[in-house]
């Protein structure tokens, strides 16, 4: 099972990452922007304002960007240290990984070849689509790395026994982000979808696809058909409706057209006896489609959508007509972005590991890993603390509970084995053939490891994402080196910042997923298992109710409210992970004695101001519409506002009283671990 919560976290760069040298905090004079804070809010009526008002205020959105603050401004560093690392391979590559690196860089990068060459590069890969004669061709070509299909197929851990690989088949994204935008009524809407309508005519007109006004239409039907039988955001979260072992007999009996046994052989498969399907009635329904939807029509939806996915590695119309409408109608980012920028973004995703490895040499060092170990172990006891005090579990769940944090396996920074690219093949001259090889590449690593044992040495992204994760198979968080930085992991700031910032929104809310709604059906061993008691977890659901009905009150942009449900595994970790880590920081100030006031700012108050400034970030509307129907995280400043005022000691820190905006009464306040 792939990570089911991915936080991302970002901040302002550091030319010398994490050094000893440095005597002082990146952010003087003891690791916060004060000048970000706007001092004439009332911290009880928009904490969030109060923290960040002033950068708010002022701090425009960069044109070829959806949003702005910590989240954007890391990636931009980060590229740029990716960059010189990139460069440099291209020019003096000292290793055949290297030397992949700079081919595959070479190629993206000359765009004058790209155009010389025109839309030829696509006419090998569109003859296969247009080769097929049978329906079973088509769902075997549909299941081939690259190739769209209805239906996804991969390898994960099995959630029955996470020790072994087990086969993956659910529904598939569509044209449009979710099948709301299929579905939903409105102007608004209905202006995306004649957007969508006019870029598929445009990318088939480029690929010279005749017809294509009617092509698109007869896509858009099928599309909608099938977004009508999907599952939604919400119902995908649960692990357990998700996950539904069936054996050759029962997939045909469920989605016969598919044809498992000859697909799957043809995908490297054959010897899977039984298959995962995560939404039984989507799948079902994908394969009725593939029945009595005509082939022809199947094979247009087919070169469209290859058509649209390699448009980014063609000429210049095409890319430019995906980011017309992919960015900018449904994102509202007016400015393509530069393409050495994008360029990255791809390396990462084809030979991210190739990079890592140099990247970890130059960037990271054992004094941040001590320190963020010794973090780590802190917030876990205060877990511990925390769990052993539930007055609302009984003994057995809470014994449970006790294994399963113990059992947490954290990693820091960078993986123990680096991937071998050996057999990744790499063209200097053709980036849409590097692309289908870095997909095929990737597939290929599954079918290697799909016969043994689960690697549990996998990391899911690499060092240098400003990102981290909890995979509940593996009961695993994932720190990669580069989230541990300043502002939010600074050796030389106040303790305060750093219980915060990493403390709460990295270390303990990636813990926190252990025992979110979704995480806490994982047992300490990584397996789909119910061990709460029916009292306890009786308890527990009220206490998420309340947070889901909560957020569900949020209205970010007129008209779009935060889902509740969807969001609430973020929201209870984000709750859960502020509990705790202030908990951490109350057991440092023990050992070490009560903090004095900085800045008129006592310590408790800079812990929560550190919460609220590590959230700092503005979206685009339309990319907070986008986020609101598919994205389990909430808008940041609800991941600030939403979850303070729940919490006591950020109401003593700094008097919040009835009548405050933010106020809720003790009995309106959600708790995880209080």
């Amino acid at each position: 099972m792939r990570p089911t919560a991915l936080f991302a976290l970002a901040f302002l760069s550091v030319p010398a990452l994490l050094t000893a040298q440095t005597a002082v905090p990146r952010y003087q004079p003891w690791g916060l922007e004060l000048r970000d804070m706007d001092r004439s809010v009332k911290p009880g009526d928009d904490f969030y304002a109060y923290a960040l008002g002033t950068w708010l205020r002022d701090h425009p959105i960069p044109a070829d960007k959806v949003g702005a603050g910590y989240n954007y401004d890391l990636p931009d560093e980060i590229e740029g240290q990716v960059r010189r690392i990139v460069e440099a391979a291209a020019a003096r590559p000292t290793t055949p990984a290297a030397r992949k690196v700079g081919d595959f860089y070479a190629a993206w990068m000359d765009d004058q070849a790209i155009e010389a060459r025109g839309r030829a590069p696509l006419a090998p890969w569109l003859a296969r689509i247009a080769a097929i004669t049978t329906r079973p061709q088509l769902v075997k070509l549909m299941m081939r790395p690259g190739f769209p299909s209805p239906v996804n197929i991969g390898i994960s851990a099995d959630a029955d026994d996470p020790t072994r690989y087990m086969v993956d088949a659910g529904q598939a994204r569509l044209g449009l982000p979710t099948r709301d935008y299929y579905l939903l009524t409105g102007e608004r809407y209905d202006t995306i979808r004649r957007a969508y309508r006019n870029y598929l005519i445009t990318i088939q007109e480029l690929a010279g696809v005749s017809d294509a006004a009617a092509k698109a239409d007869r896509i858009i039907a099928l599309e909608t058909r099938l977004s009508q039988d999907q599952w939604t955001p919400e119902q995908r979260r649960d692990p357990v409706k998700t996950h539904n072992p069936m054996t050759r007999a029962q997939l045909m009996k469920l989605a016969p057209e598919i044809g498992w046994t000859p697909t799957l052989a043809a995908i490297g498969l054959g010897q899977a006896a039984r298959v995962n399907v995560s939404e039984p009635s989507a799948v079902a329904a994908a394969s009725k489609r593939l029945g009595d939807v005509p082939l022809s029509t199947w094979k247009e939806w087919m070169t469209a959508r290859f058509i649209s996915g390699a448009a980014p590695f063609l000429p210049r119309a095409f890319d430019q007509a995906n980011f017309e409408f992919y960015s900018k109608t449904l994102r509202g980012v007016p400015e393509q972005r530069a393409r050495w920028k994008r360029g990255m973004a791809l390396i990462d995703d084809a030979l991210g590991e190739a990079v890592g490895a140099i990247y970890v040499q130059r960037y990271w060092s054992p004094r941040t890993q001590a320190k963020a170990d010794e973090l780590v172990a802190d917030v876990q006891a205060a877990y511990k603390d925390k769990i052993t005090a539930a007055t609302w579990m009984d003994t057995a769940t809470r014994t449970a509970a006790l294994a399963k944090l113990a059992t947490f396996d954290p990693r820091v920074g960078h993986p123990a084995k680096w991937i071998d690219y050996t057999t990744l093949l790499v063209s200097r001259t053709d980036p849409l053939a590097n692309n289908l090889a870095a997909a095929d590449f990737q597939w290929r690593l599954q079918l290697q490891r799909f016969p043994k044992p689960v690697d549990r040495g996998l990391w899911y992204m690499t060092p240098q994402t400003v990102n981290a994760y909890y995979d509940p198979t593996m009961n695993q968080i994932t720190l990669p080196a580069a989230i541990l930085q300043p502002p939010f992991f600074d050796a030389n700031a106040d303790p305060a910042v750093n219980y915060a910032e990493t403390g709460a929104t990295t270390i303990g809310h990636e813990m926190g997923h252990g025992f979110d709604d979704q995480g806490r059906q994982f047992d300490e061993k990584g397996r789909l298992r119910d061990w709460w008691s029916k009292n306890t977890a009786a308890k527990y659901t009220v206490q998420a109710d309340r947070l889901a009905a909560q957020f569900d009150q949020y209205e970010p942009i007129p008209g779009v409210r935060i889902k509740g449900r969807l969001t609430l595994g973020e929201n209870l970790a984000d709750l859960g992970g502020l509990e705790t880590a202030y908990a951490a920081y109350r057991r440092y100030v023990a050992r070490h004695g009560e903090p004095p006031v900085l800045d008129g700012l006592t310590g408790d108050q800079r812990f929560f101001l550190a919460y609220a400034q590590a959230w700092q970030g503005k979206r685009r509307d339309e990319a907070v519409r986008q986020q609101l129907l598919s994205d389990p995280h909430s808008p940041d400043k609800y991941r600030v506002n939403g979850i303070v005022r729940n919490f006591a000691p950020w109401y003593q820190a700094f008097g919040v009283k009835p009548g405050d905006a933010l106020y809720l009464s003790p009995a309106q306040r959600v708790s995880v671990w209080q």
